[in-house]
């Protein structure tokens, strides 16, 4: 093995060993949909239909993919007998189950353009090669040799570029990864056909053409018929989720329902919350990329610039596209990081190179750094963290309950919509909890939809109102009156108190007036954000209860 190829592999250790920690320590909350369109079906398929997950409107309309829960289902699965073959206390497994998809997803995550075939889908003209020199013979096949044998080559997959009539194996890997890509996020389409209508146009050449097309025909019609296949399993019906996924975003504008965004959203908000230091790197980067120069005249250095071009054109082509989108959200360009990151490599060695020599850019370096690693480390240990706590809270008391025969815990969580996770760290299905939703009106049209209050938001319009149009009466509640009490007129169709109730501290005032003449009490309390853009969800998240030693 090359030394080149030894090194690859050492970066690669060391970059899954760094995933491996970040996705172990991440006590924080990020977008509900890492929960809700991934672990909550996945709990679902891997412990049953009683096992309480939440399962969104997208799922009941088939918007999504069951490719990626079925994955995190098997993991589910596997992580579960493997606590029933080694007998592992129930606390112990609860911590397995939490840990296996954070380990899983650090496994995975990769980026299909590493596999892609640069050199052979770039280079299709002799003169891009190197030009012959003057009065002597000129040998391409001789050339392609020299540089495949080059020291500081480590892709195998190059070919003789005057032979177009196989496609190399990486061709194949990375446009499998590329069609589940776009099965899982159907949006990922437009950087693979930018991508692909880059090469296409640069590519004159029919066979070659022609090579890619059935690539694509053969690696995504596989991929296609797999995931219908799981779909079909899944939904029980033969459905095409990526179809019913970008009808209803953008034909039917349901996105807009979950908010609308200005227009420059991606270049003032967007791209700078998602590159942060790398920002003015990746800028200059693509700048270059895009500016006309002369192509270099060594093969290494022609496939190298077309690259960084084709890169390019699939992120602007990516972030105009989402732009026309009413709805935006950094998640939404994220894909897009790996390419950024890739431009942005060349400004930064050119700026600081090698090794530093002048203490000004050393210490730049190092103020970088300290920049990166506090705001990794404010995200992932702190910020939207209390969220998540309360869930462990929770869970762990009903774990004490289990162990002392007591009652199942019951809990109301009186917060926007998704601001926690579910099942996935509840576990156990006998606790029983509710929560305000968010369904989108899809029997309504665009402008009664832009009128349509969910019951998220009618709660917060007047909370007393919506507790006693839903809660029944509060007087059940009381401190003092210990008669058992006539039932309101249509109690009976009203949920019970819960034994917990869990807000966020911009709710704690109303909520002390509404619950004032009864037995809850604030029992839990923990930090959650120093702020955020939502007022809402802004302060601590505060647990109210009812002592056990009062409850009814």
């Amino acid at each position: 093995m090359s030394s080149s190829r030894v090194h690859v592999y050492t970066v690669f250790g060391l970059l899954l060993a760094l995933r491996l920690v970040n996705a172990s320590s991440v006590q924080t909350f990020f977008q509900p949909d890492e929960y809700f369109q991934s672990l909550e079906p996945a709990w679902q398929i891997a412990f049953g239909k009683d096992a309480g997950a939440w399962i969104t409107w997208e799922w009941r309309e088939h918007l999504r993919s069951s490719l990626h829960p079925m994955l995190f289902a098997a993991v589910y699965r596997g992580a579960a007998q493997l606590c029933d073959l080694l007998q592992i206390a129930e606390g112990s497994r609860t911590v397995i189950l939490l840990a296996a998809p954070k380990i899983f997803q650090a496994c995975i995550a990769a980026a299909a353009l590493n596999y892609w075939p640069w050199q052979w889908s770039l280079v299709t003209e002799q003169s891009k090669v190197e030009p012959p020199p003057s009065n002597t013979d000129f040998d391409p096949t001789k050339m392609v040799r020299q540089f495949k044998s080059s020291p500081d080559q480590t892709d195998d997959a190059v070919t003789d570029p005057l032979s177009l009539t196989s496609a190399p194996a990486g061709l194949y890997i990375s446009l499998s990864l590329a069609a589940v890509a776009c099965i899982l996020r159907p949006t990922n389409i437009i950087i693979w056909t930018a991508i692909a209508i880059c090469l296409l146009g640069r590519n004159v050449d029919l066979q070659k053409t022609t090579t890619l097309i059935s690539s694509v025909v053969l690696c995504g019609g596989s991929v296609l018929a797999f995931t219908l296949s799981l779909d079909r399993a899944y939904y029980g019906e033969w459905v095409f989720p990526p179809f019913k996924f970008l009808y209803f975003n953008i034909v039917q504008a349901v996105s807009g329902f979950y908010g609308h965004n200005r227009v420059d959203y991606y270049f003032t908000e967007g791209l700078p919350l998602l590159l942060t230091t790398t920002l003015p790197f990746a800028t200059i980067g693509l700048w270059q990329s895009l500016r006309p120069g002369m192509d270099r005249t060594m093969l290494r250095g022609y496939v190298e610039r077309q690259t960084r071009v084709v890169l390019a054109v699939a992120i602007i082509t990516t972030v105009l596209a989402m732009t026309m989108i009413s709805h935006k959200e950094m998640r939404f360009i994220y894909p897009l990081l790996p390419m950024l990151h890739i431009l942005a490599a060349r400004p930064v060695a050119s700026f600081f190179g090698a090794v530093p020599a002048n203490r000004v850019k050393l210490g730049f370096i190092l103020f970088l750094l300290i920049i990166n690693i506090c705001i990794a480390g404010y995200v992932t240990l702190v910020h939207q963290r209390g969220v998540i706590d309360v869930m462990h809270y929770l869970r762990r008391e009903q774990e004490g309950r289990m162990l002392g025969n007591g009652n199942n815990v019951t809990i109301g969580f009186l917060m926007p919509c998704h601001s926690t996770p579910w099942r996935s760290h509840l576990v156990y299905p006998e606790i029983k909890a509710w929560a305000l939703t968010c369904e989108p009106p899809l029997n309504l049209g665009v402008d009664e939809r832009n009128r349509y209050e969910d019951e998220a938001d009618v709660f917060y319009n007047d909370p007393a109102s919506w507790i006693d149009a839903n809660l029944k009466d509060r007087k059940s509640m009381s401190l003092t009156d210990s008669e058992v009490l006539e039932p309101r007129a249509g109690d009976e169709a009203r949920r019970d108190w819960p034994e917990y109730l869990v807000f966020f501290e911009h709710l704690e005032l109303i909520t002390s007036v509404v619950v004032r003449d009864t037995r809850y009490q604030e029992c839990w309390r923990t930090f959650n954000t120093h702020w955020h853009d939502d007022g809402r969800r802004r302060g601590d998240v505060v647990v109210w209860c009812v002592p056990r030693n009062m409850a009814g």
